[in-house]
């Protein structure tokens, strides 16, 4: 009788309050408390102009993390995403600077380029049972090396001021209000249809005050994001490539069969085959989908910085898997969102620009970001061990 009593309040408690993801929120309160330890130690970090160009820093990391989120759902792992950037970013460089190639035209070279490389690399996995790890690690020093023989080992700067408007850029004022009315109805016309497709199937709902709440605090943070960003320059166009990335890989991930597939795959593969479910094609996609992404942060790291280095995107792959395993995607596989990973990206570039504004040495950065990073895994394997018991 005591255990149906507590089952019976559980429910009560789930009825009232919908279903809550705990991590995400636990990391969003961890996000918040960064922001407020490092707003408090130096003034400078809440401004605007700052924030701003915390998000535009973070825009690559994000990037990157949107691809790596599926193959790490799949049970897989994408080693080559930095070197990739700084391949693809090189090659964006040749075409804009030593071919003078328009900057359409650089683009979309680019972004075959990065297609290609995600291509064969997800071909040696999927078709040839190559690891990913073996077969990304290899690609991370082949895609270096080559790096490094199409540059000369020389930096190659951007003077196309169309391409460094990818990295650089800012909309007007007018867009960023448009933008964030636009958001703004569109979550509550998804929300409310959402809730009205539930009710008519059945399934339990929470209550609606308390999901207006909810529309009205994300509404608030919209709001007071972009008139943050407009109180500096406008919006960052890379937060807008994130945004609409973020946007895609989220339908992809949760409203495709292939993104329904990818999760059963990784939840239990064995299982997943004997379903029909093609995994070969599948794997072989995800790897295509982080070179092309790959490809994307390099356009926006390369414009950003009007140039092409040797050094660009060196260790970007680890930010990458931090920014996922931090926002709740399990290494084991079968688990993680998008948004999770948008989430820990946002949490490492905080600690990193923070850090900085600081004054903590490289090697400070380096120990608590890695720390970090354990601690998320740690607690994943006990969450994992909790739900088994």
């Amino acid at each position: 009788m005591e255990v149906k009593a507590v089952i019976e309040q559980q429910q009560k408690k789930k009825n009232i309050f919908g279903k809550v993801d705990i991590r995400a929120y636990t990391m969003i309160g961890a996000l918040i408390a960064i922001w407020i330890f490092f707003g408090m130690l130096n003034e400078t970090f809440l401004s605007a102009r700052n924030l701003s160009n915390l998000f535009t820093q973070m825009s690559v990391t994000a990037i990157l993390a949107i691809g790596m989120v599926l193959v790490i759902v799949a049970g897989h792992i994408d080693l080559s995403v930095g070197s990739i950037v700084g391949l693809t970013g090189g090659i964006a460089a040749i075409l804009s600077n030593w071919m003078g190639m328009p900057t359409s035209v650089v683009i979309v070279c680019t972004l075959l380029a990065g297609a290609l490389v995600g291509f064969v690399q997800g071909w040696l996995v999927a078709y040839r049972a190559i690891p990913a790890f073996i077969v990304t690690l290899g690609g991370m020093m082949i895609f270096r090396g080559a790096l490094m023989g199409i540059t000369k080992s020389t930096t190659i700067p951007i003077f196309d001021a169309q391409f460094i408007a990818l990295g650089s850029a800012y909309f007007t004022n007018a867009f960023g209000i448009v933008l964030a009315v636009i958001a703004i109805v569109s979550l509550f016309v998804s929300t409310f249809r959402k809730r009205k497709s539930r009710q008519q199937y059945g399934f339990t709902v929470s209550p609606l005050p308390i999901e207006i709440a909810k529309l009205l605090v994300i509404s608030v943070l919209i709001l007071l994001f972009v008139l943050t960003m407009n109180s500096y320059k406008g919006i960052p166009f890379p937060i807008i490539f994130v945004i609409a990335l973020a946007l895609i890989f989220s339908f992809i991930a949760t409203k495709t069969t292939f993104g329904r597939h990818v999760y059963a795959i990784g939840g239990n593969v064995e299982a997943a085959r004997l379903s029909g479910i093609n995994i070969q094609r599948h794997t072989m996609m995800l790897f295509v989908f982080t070179g092309l992404l790959s490809a994307i942060a390099a356009l926006v790291l390369t414009a950003r910085l009007s140039s092409a280095t040797i050094s660009a995107g060196q260790m970007y792959e680890l930010d990458a898997i931090a920014a996922c395993v931090i926002g709740g995607t399990s290494l084991m596989g079968g688990s993680g969102t998008i948004i999770g990973a948008m989430i820990g990206a946002m949490v490492m570039t905080s600690l990193d620009n923070g850090m900085s504004l600081l004054g903590m040495e490289t090697f400070w950065q380096y120990i608590v970001k890695g720390s970090i990073l354990i601690l998320a895994v740690w607690i994943d394997i006990a969450s994992r061990k909790r739900k088994v018991n």
